[in-house]
Order: C-alpha cells, then structure tokens, then sequence
C-alpha cells in the first residue's frame, strides 16, 4: 500500500480551520453557507482566478453567453428558490441590465448572462462574510493553484504553486468542471493547442468572416461557440460534426405535471425510468401540454436513481440514453437556441453525425480534421479556417493533466468514481482512497462527484450539497 499518512509537522505552514480547493461556484457557495452557521471559522479559498465566485462557467464577458436555465431555476439559496428572481428584480431597477427588457418576459423568466451570474454569487459570498463576522469568522481568497495534498493525522496539508504550504482542520476539493475545450488533457491536448476557445470572441475576429469553421461536438459548448462567432462578426459556414447529430433542445417554461417518480417507488432501472419517461411525454401531447413537462419533474429523483442503480445499469444508460438525455434535459437558452435554428435554416450552419479521429497535419492556411461519419466505414478530410472544441466536460480525471488531480490519483489518495466519473466518496462526500477507505478530513462536492450522483454540476445541486457539507463539517469539529 502506497503511504497516504503523514505525521510530521510544519511549523512553516498556514493554518485554518477549513481549506476550499477551488473558488468557482462550488467553493464560493460552501464558503457562503459556513460563514452563515453561528461557528467561528477560518476559510481560506485557493482559487487561481482573480475573483471568487466565477469559475470556468461564469467568468464569460459576452452578454450573449447566458444561463441556460431561468432565473427561477438558479437560485443559489437552497431555502429560497426565488433568490436569484428577487437579486435580479433588484439589479434590473438599479440600471444593471438594461437589454433584459428585449426578452419581454417576467424577470422569473429571464436567462441572465453568465457573468451577471458571477456577479450575484459574489454579493451572496460578501453578504455572508459580514454575517460570518459577527461571529468571528472570516474568509480569505489565496489567489494560487494547488499542486499536491498530504493527509495528515490531525490535518491536511496543501502545497501550491508559489511554494506556500496551508494546513487546515479539513479540505474540500471543489474544483468545478474541467472543460475539455480549455484543459489540457493526456490524451488529446493537440486538439485543444489546435483549436479556439468556444468563448474567445477577440480572436475569432480575427478571421476572415466569411471563413468555413469547424466545430467538434453538438452540445451547449458548440451554442455558446456559435453565439461567439455572431458577435464576432463571422458570416461564413459553420460545420459542426458530433458522433450522434444530436442538438439541445430550447428550454420551455412548462405547465406543472404530476411527479410520477414520487407517486412509483417501484420505478428503479433505466430501462423502467426511459418508458415512464416516454409514456409521460406521449400522454402530455395528447393534451395539449408541453413535453417538458413530465421530464422536469424527472430531475430531483435523478441522484436517487443513479446512487441505487448497478455499474451495469449506469453503462446501459450512458452508452444508450446519455446522448438523448443531454439533448432533451441541458438545454438551450431560447435566444441562443432561436440564433442556431436561424443559421441551420439559412445553410450556415450544418450538424453531421461523425466522430472525430484527429487532426491531419501540414494543413495550409488553416486546419483539417478526419472524421468518420456514422454508417460510413471509410473516413475523410475536412478542411476548414478554423476549429473549435466544443466537446463539452472531462469528467475522467485520469485525462485531466493538471497536477492535483494527477498526484491525488498517482498516490491513491482518491480513486475514480463510478464509470470513472470525478471521484469516489462517501455519501456525505468524504473521499473514498484506492483501497476504499473514507478520509476524516478530505471531502469533496459539485462537479467531481459526477460519478456518484451522475447530475452533481447544476446550480441547485451545488447548492444542496454546499448546505448539508458546511453543516457536517462544523458538526464534526464540533465533536
């Protein structure tokens, strides 16, 4: 067995009660959530951006890269589901956001840009740090990247990389989502050294705005790719090449439907979820409501679902399902969804169903790719100005080339989740090691728990865990 415990001291180190690996939504709600419990408390949040609360989702500058969920469904106060509504409401009145009145809905309704977003979890974190101060708690940004970790047997030592050592009571890893677009990966970082940033709306100005562009994968990533390319100016084809052909579906607003999950314990296996599923959304047709009805209320039942299901069960649902799954559940913001219906009808715009199988080399300018369209045995050449990875999150930290991940890994200090999802932990989110053993003072939450509860990225269900976390580790210092 790999040594995972260490029992020296450093005197050198920093010391807080609790260390946050990361300070995009996940860590900055955490912190948010304990500054608000009557304990004192030390937090110190490593973050390598600038600003907390922001991460890889929020950090976006364009107006026209918005949620894709309404501000009734992002709250991030798991007690009250209307807070984003009520920022909002407030923030338009004060000037904030002028173009929101072109959406001509109710402020429920509205679809803020990402970066307005990032502003509201950095009031919610300041507002909590006043809170937490009555109490004596308090919250420091360390603006530096952590490269490794060591369990000792009073506490967690963080090594970043500008050479500081902090040691804390507890650690949290609450590193967010590794875009495959942005992160380097073991097995694919020519691809991205090759490639735009989907969200990179200076450098696609400068190409040529009649230029072809090429676009690997079809999901959310490829709308926001997309919407970039608009405001860059860009008017030339656009080719988009995903292994399924699939496109997200517009978000709707929905009438309420009955929770049928709820009402039907006995619903426990994909193949019973998939034709309940589909009974409900034929039913919701033949009255006249819409089909995103009854697939919402699917949503809250889905952690449950896939905690019980079988490893076997979970592959049956991501190689059969997954694909239509992401489609119909992560959809488009109706202004994005309204842009790429818009350009597919013109003829920009095309979706082939084709799997990606590298680069090909020497392309003058420009770039080329091959791929091999679905039914086809043979593979081809596409040449284009440019190409884009939007193939969306690497949840398989054995690919992400970073070097917490790979030294947790390389060590045993974390194993991978199911299907090699994030990593594996207990239910409460302690770590699970790679002999299986629950850390005391190493817990995880949000995008990392992928594996264990297959939807562990949405607003709402950081904001759960955020909430139950804070509580579980003030009660365990407590004892």
């Amino acid at each position: 067995m790999r040594e995972q415990i260490h029992t020296e001291s450093f005197v050198s180190s920093r010391f807080a009660d609790i260390l946050i690996i990361g300070g995009g939504l996940s860590g900055t709600m955490l912190a948010t959530q304990l500054l608000r419990l009557p304990v004192q408390r030390t937090i110190l949040i490593i973050e390598p951006r600038a600003e907390l609360g922001r991460g890889e989702a929020y950090s976006a500058v364009e107006l026209g890269h918005t949620l894709n969920g309404n501000a009734a469904r992002m709250s991030v106060d798991p007690d009250n589901p209307d807070d984003l509504t009520q920022w909002l409401t407030e923030h338009i009145a004060s000037g904030g956001w002028p173009q929101s009145a072109e959406q001509n809905v109710p402020v429920c309704e509205l679809f803020p840009p990402r970066g307005m977003f990032g502003v509201y979890v950095q009031q919610r974190l300041t507002e909590a740090r006043a809170v937490g101060a009555r109490h004596g708690s308090t919250v420091e940004h360390v603006q530096a990247e952590v490269v490794d970790l060591q369990m000792h047997a009073d506490s967690v030592r963080l090594t970043l990389n500008d050479g500081q050592n902090l040691q804390g009571a507890f650690a949290v890893i609450a590193t967010g989502m590794f875009p495959a677009a942005r992160t380097p990966q073991t097995r694919s970082s020519g691809l991205n050294a090759a490639a735009l940033d989907p969200w990179d709306v200076t450098a696609m100005r400068q190409l040529d705005p009649q230029s072809s562009v090429l676009i690997i994968g079809s999901g959310l990533t490829m709308v926001d790719a997309v919407v970039s390319l608009e405001q860059a100016g860009h008017r030339g084809p656009i080719e988009v090449f995903s292994r399924h052909g699939l496109l997200p579906h517009v978000r709707r607003q929905p009438p309420s439907w009955a929770d049928f999950l709820g009402d039907d314990p006995s619903i426990r296996t994909p193949r019973q979820l998939l034709h309940e599923v589909r009974r409900h959304c034929r039913d919701a047709i033949a009255q006249g409501v819409d089909w995103q009805a009854p697939l919402d209320t699917v949503r809250v039942h889905i952690p449950r679902l896939w905690s019980q299901a079988t490893d076997v069960q979970r592959r049956q649902f991501v190689r059969h399902v997954r694909p239509w799954w992401e489609s119909h559940h992560h959809r488009s913001p109706p202004l994005s969804a309204e842009l790429v219906e818009r350009l597919h009808k013109e003829g920009r715009l095309r979706i082939q169903a084709a799997s990606f199988k590298g680069l090909e080399p020497g392309a003058e300018d420009g770039v080329a790719i091959r791929i091999r369209r679905r039914g086809e045995a043979e593979t081809c050449v596409i040449h284009g100005a440019a190409l884009i990875n939007s193939s969306g999150i690497e949840y398989d930290w054995r690919r992400v080339a970073r070097p917490l991940p790979q030294q947790l890994l390389g060590r045993g200090l974390v194993q991978p989740g199911p299907l090699a999802l994030g990593i594996a932990a207990a239910i409460d989110g302690a770590v699970l090691n790679e002999n299986g053993q629950v850390a005391n003072r190493l817990f995880a939450m949000g995008p990392p728990l992928r594996g264990m509860w297959w939807e562990s990225t949405a607003v709402t269900d950081v904001a759960l865990q955020a909430k139950a976390l804070a509580a579980r580790l003030v009660g365990t210092s407590e004892n």
